[in-house]
């Protein structure tokens, strides 16, 4: 390899650095929570609706955002653990179905968006 070449590599490498760096902040976190069953149909048809359309914008689980998903089955105290989980995580968003559900994020968190 010629000096020229070399100096040229390390000059690339050096101007992609930055970029590396700024594409690993750029993993957003979103947290979602089911109010139903994992075997719910409905739930499942939601949650892969909701997958879809995240896609469709061009964000990709594991490429440039995280999702965590949880699931209550309906249980009001399985709702508090997993709202309590959730927020002491700091996700970016909290997507959640269920009217019970959104009550329970408003009342435990009002910095991060529901």
């Amino acid at each position: 390899m010629k000096r020229r070449e070399f100096i040229g590599l390390l000059g690339g490498a050096a101007a992609a650095l930055p970029l590396a760096a700024r594409a690993q902040q750029t993993m957003r976190r979103v947290a979602v929570i089911m109010s139903t069953p994992e075997t719910s149909p409905l739930g499942q048809g939601y949650l892969k609706a909701f997958l879809q359309g995240v896609e469709k914008l061009g964000w990709t689980d594991g490429r440039n955002v995280r999702i965590n998903v949880r699931w209550a089955g309906g249980s009001a105290d399985q709702t508090r653990e997993i709202v309590a989980e959730f927020v002491a995580l700091k996700p970016d968003v909290i997507v959640a179905n269920g009217s019970a559900t959104v009550a329970a994020l408003k009342r435990a968190t009002s910095s991060i968006p529901v």
